[in-house]
């Protein structure tokens, strides 16, 4: 076969996609701060982008991490850069590894369906087996099933990841060593894990990818549904008065402004994407095709919403306010302390916390005192579990606070009693401002109030997974519950 002429623009590459296989993908995403599923297939061709491009400029890490609703054709798309890759970049050596076995073959299925079009067809090495595809230029592609005998033994160039979200912790890590650099046909490949999935858990693997996306570390490309609906009817309004389009507060008429625009339409039908949205809850939607935020089903705190909990200034006339200490005791796992400002109308302004491993008692006393210096502390609210005497001084660590004169107040209540008093300050009773607002410095504190849970296994469970993510909501509870009259409560929790 003669070897095809490589694209040397995005435009071209757009061209030859729609030349060769008829596939014409979005270039432009419908909501700000998104991005177009064309941008993502720009990233993953050039290994060197030849020019800035909207969505992915020059200085960008290789890996990347695509956060797609369900349905996005996030997988498809997956399949057609590794067919990019495999036809255009000799000797290049890919694998696909997804959430399951099932998973990894909807892709490779994905795949095997590019290379029946008349134009790739003779490109192939041989026949297409259930696991491989291999190309008369050397390049081949594998699934890898989940185990850590087939991960660890692999080196290649490009492992693509699917419903990373689905995958086992142990696994993941193993994959981070799976790839190396190679110079195939004309240019070189860095060896790079790109992973495409949905994110629906505020605990899961793909939060922590996004959030070190977002910190720099891979380069982040995110749509939902809007982003890839198809070209809407014009009989169909858009008008509020109307009413008749369900998707009115998500699309706001962007679908029919793309398409008279003449850039081309996604592959998600309006009418599809409406059937989806009358088949589950807000919470659901938002999460799994907006891409808005992990659903909070399983959250001990799902009143608690960073847009509106978390501020980046305090109030500037702080006369009057008391300062309070929130404190969660911990040695292999992080001690957390928490300052807190409470206002003379009662509003709690967690306004700065210190989060430290591998700490004896007497060196986190010596940070309370470096706090009051400059912020008297009223009281501190503590674990009641710190009444218990050490065996060798035979003080408990409340006592030896005491003894370096702080006031500690460990009121006995119920953790799910505690629990309830954050929440009523996170969501005042009929529709009153927050009692409770956390400072955007206190970083830990803001990812753990978002991440903390119920066993999702367990749906009946009120006791909170300890996981990592309680120690700073545990050090708010006591601030809290010490500060706060209890109330009558019920042993409940959430569900949506």
């Amino acid at each position: 076969m003669h070897e095809p002429e490589m694209p040397a623009q995005p435009a071209d590459l757009h061209q030859w996609l729609r030349e060769q296989i008829g596939l014409v993908v979005p270039t432009v995403p419908l909501i700000a701060g998104h991005a177009s599923p064309f941008a993502y297939l720009v990233h993953a061709f050039f290994e060197e982008p030849p020019a800035p491009h909207a969505g992915c400029p020059r200085s960008t890490p290789r890996d990347c991490v695509v956060w797609a609703n369900r349905g996005g054709g996030k997988t498809f798309l997956g399949a057609v850069a590794t067919m990019l890759d495999l036809l255009f970049k000799p000797t290049i050596q890919i694998r696909i590894l997804g959430g399951s076995l099932e998973q990894s073959r909807r892709m490779h299925a994905h795949l095997c369906d590019l290379f029946q079009h008349d134009a790739l067809r003779p490109a192939l090495d041989g026949r297409i087996t259930r696991s491989r595809v291999r190309l008369a230029n050397g390049s081949s592609c594998e699934v890898l099933a989940q185990s850590q005998t087939s991960v660890r033994g692999t080196r290649v160039q490009k492992l693509r990841c699917d419903e990373v979200e689905l995958f086992d912790p142990e696994i993941w890590e193993a994959a981070q060593l799976t790839t190396i650099s190679k110079r195939c046909g004309p240019v070189l490949v860095r060896g790079c894990i790109e992973c495409l999935s949905t994110m629906h858990m505020p605990h899961g693997i793909m939060y922590r990818i996004v959030r070190e996306a977002e910190g720099g570390a891979r380069r982040l490309f995110k749509w939902g549904v809007v982003d890839v609906l198809g070209a809407c009817d014009e009989d169909r309004s858009c008008s509020d008065e109307a009413g008749d389009c369900p998707l009115l507060e998500e699309c706001a008429g962007r679908a029919k402004r793309r398409d008279a625009a003449g850039e081309p339409a996604g592959h998600l039908g309006v009418d599809d994407a409406i059937s989806l949205k009358g088949r589950v809850g807000e919470q659901t939607w938002q999460s799994e095709m907006l891409c808005l935020r992990p659903s909070r089903s399983d959250s001990v705190y799902p009143e608690f919403d960073a847009q509106v909990h978390v501020v980046s200034a305090l109030p500037r006339d702080r006369e009057g306010w008391t300062h309070i200490a929130g404190m969660d005791f911990g040695f292999r796992a992080p001690t957390v302390i928490l300052l807190a400002g409470v206002a003379p109308g009662g509003v709690l302004f967690v306004e700065r916390e210190v989060v430290r491993a591998g700490a004896v008692l007497d060196e986190h006393i010596r940070t309370l005192e470096a706090i009051s210096r400059t912020h008297s502390i009223a009281w501190v609210g503590v674990d009641p579990a710190g009444r218990q005497r050490n065996d060798q001084t035979g003080l408990s660590n409340i006592q030896q606070i005491r003894r370096a004169g702080f006031r500690v107040c460990d009121r006995v209540l119920p953790l799910h009693q505690g629990i309830e008093l954050v929440r009523a300050r996170l969501r005042p009773p009929g529709g009153a401002q927050p009692r409770l607002l956390i400072h955007e410095r206190c970083e830990h504190l803001i990812q753990c109030m978002e991440r903390y849970r119920y066993p999702s296994d367990r749906p009946e469970s009120i006791t909170p997974v300890k996981d990592g993510s309680d120690h700073a909501p545990d050090a708010l509870r006591y601030m809290v519950q010490n500060l706060d009259r209890p109330v009558r409560t019920s042993r409940s929790r959430y569900i949506p």
